[in-house]
Order: C-alpha cells, then structure tokens, then sequence
C-alpha cells in the first residue's frame, strides 16, 4: 500500500534554508512514488491587505493552517514536520503535535533551528508537553543532537539534503583576470553577522583593491549594512544583490572565488552545504554545528565570530594561496557526497515506514 505523507513546513518564496529543503524533500519523496500533501507554514495572507495590519494577519493566518493540519491528520499516515525555535514553534509545531495526536496520526518532529540551545534554556518547559507527542524527533546535525540530549530527548540524525543535479561543481574561476569575487548567501539579519564581513572586506582592500563582495538576501538590515559599506569607504566593492532564486544562487557561485558564512549563531547552513557542492571554497566562522559539517583547513578555513581581522586574514590566505583554494575545493566535494538524495533517501524512507507502521501496529 502506497504511503501517504503529510509534510508541514514552510515553502518559497522566499527562499529560506529550511523552505528550500520543504520543497526539495516533498519533490524528491513524489519520484520515490509517495503520495505528498503539504500544508504551508508561511500561506499568503488572503486578503493581501492583511499582511499589512499586525495581530489580525496573524490570526488570519493561523486559524486556517490549524483547520488545514486538523484535515491533514485525518488523511495522512505519518506526517512530517519542520520545526523550528521561538514563536515559530509555539505557532505552527506544537499545534500540529496536538491536533495530530487527536486524530492518532503519528508526527516525526524534523527540528532545525539554530537557536536551539538559548530557546531551551529558557522555554523548556514550554516545548516538552507538545515535544514529547511526538512519535520521533530527527535532527540534521550532531551539534543539535548535543543540545535535544542535555535535555534527555533522544534523536535521530539525517542530514539536510543537497540536490547534486542542481548544485554541482563550476569551472574553476580564473581569479587573475577579473580580481577576487567573495559571495555571501544569507539573510540581512543580525544573527548572520554580514557587518563582520563588511568589516572585513574593509581590512582587505588596502592589500588586495580588487577583491569584491556580492551579497544575495534581503532583511531588515539592509538599509543599515548598506549604510555602514558607506562608512567604511567599501561600497564600490560591495554590491547587495537582493534576494535571488535558485538559478541565480547558481550563477553567483559560478563566479564566486570563495564563499563567506560570517553568522554568530548556525546549526547546518544549507548556504555552506551548496556552495562546498559547487566547488565554492567556504570561510566561515566556528559556531553551532559549522564544525559538524566542515573541517578547518579540510573542507572550510574557521574563524571566530565577530571577529574582522581574522576572516581579513583567512581571505587575503585564500586569495594568494591557489593550492589551499584547490585543496578546499576538491575537499568539499567530497565531502558533500553525504548529504546527495542517494545517500539520504533510505533513511527517510525507513523512518516514515517504522512510525507509520508502529501506529498501524498500535491501532491493531
């Protein structure tokens, strides 16, 4: 008998990392022949109007989501759910959890935000009752496992997926001809730490002038990093890009001679995973789970966050050493070949059987 997956997470636009991978699973479990029905976390607001007046787009958005998860369970055999931190999670995952559970339909919590560990610490308490009504909690990372553990829950790894067919490696860049091309692909927030690599972009120029940043995303940073490239004397080698799509992710890499992740917080950045399959050299500071993912001088050159000077340095050591930027390229490659659907999708696949057929097991 045919499987029938209920897969609730949000979906682009835009084009987050966990979006992507929502879009991606539920495209990739309808070639395996399952049956999918998703219900969006982030639904357009209807009427549009809505989005502009706060509390009421709110609950305009939330009663129909818990009526559409209220259907899902009632139809589906297993569903799985991307969750997240914060608000995310008391809004669209614990509803989920107990709505399914009236309807005895097992739910697999797919948890990924990066901000674990600070959000447990103070709201604990609060996610245990709605976790613990979960038939299995799935973690991409190690360095979130870490976390669910100093907690007492069990979890399962199973990495995030990279589409090989889609992020595959580029020709090498040819730096000498056009200068230095770093490329960030993260959203304009605080967390993200984009100020740092604005700053050290700032301490490059003056031994390198032809290096230059393109930045794709779009936040409520924006005016204010763009400000601060101006205060820095650095605008003319900064070039904010906006939020692109896939195809024009792909393109930046292309030309790309190395890839910035200068976050403060991190669990296991897609952004990082698809540029490694590129062939994209990755500098990127050593927080949360990056370490989970990359090996300093194997795979990634590590900094500290916050820190200018030092991804100053690990630029001006990438730029001028063509052996360490083939190193890292060939490296990383390889090291991808993990996170590919062939090598993921097994584990997905034996999970949703194993919850699905416990519920039967337990019905019967």
């Amino acid at each position: 008998m045919q499987l029938h997956l209920g897969l609730v997470g949000p979906v682009p636009p835009p084009n987050g990392g966990m979006a992507m991978q929502t879009e991606q699973l539920a495209r990739l479990m309808r070639t395996e022949r399952l049956k999918v029905s998703q219900v969006a976390t982030n639904a357009p607001y209807r009427p549009a109007l809505l989005a502009t007046i706060p509390g009421l787009r709110a609950l305009f958005r939330l009663l129909p989501y818990l009526l559409a998860v209220w259907r899902l369970a009632g139809r589906v055999d297993v569903i799985h759910l991307m969750a997240n931190s914060g608000w995310s999670w008391q809004l669209f995952a614990a509803p989920v959890l107990w709505l399914a559970g009236l309807r005895r339909c097992p739910v697999i919590v797919n948890y990924r935000g990066g901000e674990a560990s600070e959000y447990f610490r103070h709201s604990w308490r609060w996610v245990y009752p709605s976790l613990k009504k979960s038939a299995l909690v799935v973690v991409p990372s190690g360095y979130l496992q870490a976390v669910f553990a100093d907690y007492g829950q069990h979890t399962r790894i199973i990495p995030n997926i990279v589409d090989q067919s889609v992020f595959r490696p580029v020709p090498t860049p040819t730096t000498s001809a056009k200068g230095f091309t770093l490329v960030i692909t993260r959203n304009l927030e605080p967390i993200y730490g984009i100020d740092t690599a604005l700053r050290a972009l700032a301490a490059v120029l003056p031994e390198a002038p032809d290096t230059q940043l393109r930045i794709a995303g779009s936040g409520p940073q924006e005016a204010e990093l763009r400000a601060l490239s101006q205060q820095l004397g650095i605008a003319a080698a900064v070039c904010f890009e906006g939020r692109l799509d896939r195809p024009g992710i792909l393109n930046l890499y292309a030309q790309a001679d190395a890839m910035l992740n200068p976050t403060t917080v991190d669990n296991m950045p897609n952004s990082v995973i698809e540029a490694l399959a590129c062939g994209v050299p990755v500098i990127s500071t050593d927080v949360g789970g990056v370490r989970f993912i990359v090996q300093h001088e194997h795979t990634a050159l590590l900094v500290p966050a916050n820190d200018p000077a030092a991804m100053a340095a690990a630029i001006l050591r990438c730029r001028a050493n063509a052996q360490l930027r083939q190193q890292l390229r060939d490296n990383g490659i390889a090291e991808v070949a993990q996170y590919s659907w062939p090598a993921v999708r097994q584990q997905w696949l034996d999970v949703y059987a194993q919850v699905a057929g416990r519920q039967q097991g337990a019905a019967a």
